[in-house]
């Protein structure tokens, strides 16, 4: 009857179709670091895609500071090495992809095109950007214009006169990690033929993939290509010369041979053992002085090279604008108009932060549904998880809110790859498992959505089995060279000391973080089993309760005591500052001791009470506090609090489990957007990290933030007077606030589905089927949350 209730109540209000709010994108936004350069950037990704799109197509351009990764292949300051179809969004790890190159010249003196030292372009002016466009206006004269589809790309060269028009192809390229060469992916092997002289050019390219994303074998990535230009050429030429390490880049002096392009005779693996002694390939066309426009269509595929050109046929016109159009309006149609927002006056800047982060949300992973090269399955395939460690605490549950059948897409194609591959992933990229940062994260990810009632197609007794798998079987040995203590590309490495004692020992890295992770992972199972296989809840229930084991009184810093300790395997604990990192990922003991939400009951008792656990909190968010530079997040500041990286992200929020402390959620909400987030380049506090820095920052405007694993979200404020927000596929949820002002935004009074709200905390089923919150917001804080704390189930 409350679902009924709450349709009428937000009857004449919803997402908004017809209106184009890809104007309110900017693909900038966490291109550039605090400097203008790309130098601790968000590594976000500014060329053209499709949501979840196979294909990201942009630029690729060097790295002007050495010592930073262009992790998403673009810097603002760099030169331009060529335009690629794939790329990934807001990584930190790695650099990966940079496939498929092709580059526009006017000249070929002074070129070797197997150095493209020899030949990168700067840009005269900015490049421009908008959704489903791309430009780029380079050195040597010619305008270079993209678009694309999802499996494929459109290429628009503008030539100025009395040069050459050259197009060169260069099947090896790839994007480096040149600050970390034992990360770095590198050309393989591969093959080109042009035929229908010199129009269509198809082949493959075969990569090694970075070495810490994942070391098994048979790790490398295959990608297959399918060229046409709208043109003929008036001659071609194939080259080829010697393959490179990462290591050991090629020179001006690179032999180079013309008029061969043959594949290595030992096969596609390199050599007879395997080893890396393709030959690079590609090849350079020269179009008629007649020819001002060059235009190439090419589709990509990880199949076959016939697949990639039936591709082609998404792009079915040769005007860039009529792609542009498509694309604009697969994304105003699929993402932002599930989002409406009305106000008398429209705030520009704060309408570009939300939508700018609502296209960086759909980026990853890649939907690449029928495009699985390992395994057959009428499942949903998604790549490029990476990582759920990042998007686990809040993007995940977005999608199931608001983009449910992506976010049941996401869970079936997790349970599908630990159906084949043995395990679901953390991180995954080129169709292998890779990098667990801590725990087995997509267990949370599949908890969130079984508490909250979702079916849609899931296998729910294969998805116990998948978390089961993660709980109860070590993972086979990876011998990571950065980290011998752990297999970190799949499951939890750090079981055996799990099951055996209790918590994660000093003999593995980051055993602080591990154990608390574990927790959450534990609490994750019990909750599916709880429904598919009861007779394991309480097992899984009681280990959820391992974060308990490394509870150190004698630990303390600014007048507080009890952190989360180090502990040797024979149960001594080891008594160290809370700022030292050197037992976690990515975090401090200050961090890492707050992230038990499925248990802030026990968290609150152990820190002495409601009023203890407020003045901790309130440590959290004083400036110059911290001593250690963590070396991540570009916003990190100087708080203990890091709003520049995920293990911080639901730290602000934990007000709301004490009564009466709401207002302060609300308070540093504001504080954390209001200093960290801006609609330039520089935007963004950290790495994107596949849209979890921007979820994060978006569930914050919309007035709400989710426990990830329960059925609850926790009440901030809404940033807007009025929005509709698309929820479950088919209804509407309403947020309204009245009196929302710059200096007014605490909630006075709050109805929920025209009911007198006092807790600080909704349940999922107040709103999966639509609603209606009406928020009266005041300049003062006010205690108005007197009802029942959010739950703690995990609670013994």
């Amino acid at each position: 009857m409350l679902g009924l209730f709450a349709q009428t109540l937000s009857a004449g209000a919803s997402p908004t179709h017809g209106e184009d709010l890809s104007v309110y994108v900017n693909p900038f936004i966490g291109t550039a670091g605090p400097d203008g350069t790309g130098a601790n950037s968000g590594d976000t990704f500014p060329g053209v895609s499709v949501p979840f799109g196979v294909v990201k197509l942009g630029p690729d351009t060097t790295e002007m500071n050495p010592s930073t990764n262009a992790f998403a292949g673009y810097t603002p300051d760099g030169n331009v090495t060529a335009f690629t179809c794939f790329h990934e969004c807001g990584i930190g790890g790695a650099s990966k992809y940079g496939v498929v190159g092709h580059m526009p010249l006017t000249t070929l003196a002074g070129v070797n095109v197997l150095d493209n030292t020899t030949y990168q372009q700067p840009r005269v002016s900015m490049d421009k950007a908008s959704v489903g466009y791309y430009r780029s206006d380079l050195a040597n004269g010619v305008k270079v214009e993209l678009t694309a589809s999802n499996h494929a790309g459109l290429f628009q060269y503008t030539y100025p006169e009395n040069t050459d028009r050259i197009v060169l192809l260069d099947v090896s390229h790839n994007l480096p990690s040149l600050a970390e060469f034992i990360k770095s992916q590198s050309y393989s092997n591969g093959q080109i033929e042009v035929t229908n002289r010199g129009r269509r050019v198809q082949g493959w390219g075969l990569i090694k993939d970075c070495l810490v994303l994942t070391i098994l074998p048979g790790s490398d990535y295959k990608i297959y290509f399918c060229n046409d230009f709208d043109s003929t050429p008036s001659s071609w030429q194939y080259f080829s010369g010697p393959w490179n390490a990462p290591d050991n880049p090629p020179s001006p002096s690179t032999p180079v041979t013309w008029g061969n392009a043959s594949t290595n005779p030992h096969g596609v693996q390199g050599g007879p053992d395997g080893d890396d002694s393709g030959d690079r390939v590609g090849a350079v066309f020269k179009f008629p002085s007649k020819t001002t426009v060059v235009k190439s269509k090419t589709g990509v595929s990880f199949i076959s090279v016939e697949k990639a050109c039936a591709f082609q046929k998404e792009i079915p016109s040769w005007t860039l604008n009529d792609t542009v159009k498509a694309t604009k309006k697969i994304w105003n149609d699929d993402v932002f108009s599930k989002i409406s927002i009305q106000e008398p006056s429209k705030n520009e800047t704060r309408l570009t932060l939300f939508y700018s982060a609502l296209y960086r949300m759909h980026q990853m992973p890649s939907d690449r549904t029928g495009e699985n090269p390992i395994w057959n399955s009428t499942e949903p395939y998604y790549d490029d998880y990476y990582t759920l460690w990042d998007t686990f605490r809040c993007l995940n549950s977005f999608y199931l809110l608001v983009q449910p059948q992506r976010g049941v897409g996401m869970i079936r194609s997790l349970i599908d790859i630990w159906r084949h591959v043995g395990f679901m992933p953390d991180g995954r990229s080129g169709n292998h498992n890779g990098k667990v940062q801590g725990g087995s994260n997509a267990d949370n990810v599949l908890a969130d959505a079984y508490v909250k009632g979702f079916k849609d197609g899931i296998n729910w007794n294969d998805g116990y089995k998948a978390v089961w798998t993660d709980a109860e079987v070590v993972p086979p040995p990876n011998n990571d060279p950065e980290d011998s203590t752990c297999t970190d590309n799949q499951g939890r490495c750090g079981l055996p000391d799990w099951i055996n004692l209790g918590y994660v020992s000093t003999t593995f890295s980051s055993s602080i973080s591990r154990t608390v992770e574990y927790s959450l992972n534990d609490f994750s199972v019990s909750q599916i089993a709880k429904g598919i296989a009861p007779n394991d809840y309480e097992k899984y229930l009681n280990r959820s309760g391992n974060w308990k084991n490394l509870w150190n009184p004698a630990i303390n810093q600014y007048n507080t005591s009890g952190f989360l300790g180090p502990r040797y395997p024979n149960g001594t604990m080891i008594t160290i500052a809370p700022q030292d990192e050197s037992y976690t990922t990515e975090g401090l003991p200050w961090e890492y001791t707050w992230t038990v939400p499925f248990d802030m009951q026990s968290l609150i008792e152990k820190m002495g009470g409601a009023d203890a656990t407020e003045k901790r909190l309130d440590i959290m968010f004083v400036p110059n506090l911290r001593t250690t530079d963590l070396g991540v997040g570009v916003g990190s500041g100087t708080t203990l609090f890091n709003p520049g990286n995920e293990p911080s992200f639901g730290t602000p929020f934990l007000y709301n489990y004490l009564p009466g402390r709401q207002y302060k959620a609300v308070n540093q909400s504001r504080v954390n957007i209001d200093e960290n987030y801006f609609a330039g380049s520089n935007g963004l506090p950290g790495n994107s990290d596949a849209g979890a820095m921007d979820s994060w920052m978006l569930w914050q405007m919309l007035g709400l933030y989710p426990v990830v694993t329960q059925p609850v979200y926790l009440i901030l404020a809404p940033w807007f007077e009025d929005i509709s927000i698309s929820v479950g596929g088919s209804h509407t949820l309403r947020i309204k606030a009245q009196g929302l002002s710059n200096n007014s935004f605490f909630i006075q009074s709050l109805k929920v589905n025209g009911k007198v709200w006092n807790k600080s905390w909704l349940e999922h089923s107040d709103i999966a089927k639509g609603g209606l919150l009406e928020f009266v917001l005041g300049p003062e804080p006010k205690s108005w949350d007197t009802g029942d704390v959010p739950p703690s189930p995990g609670h013994q």
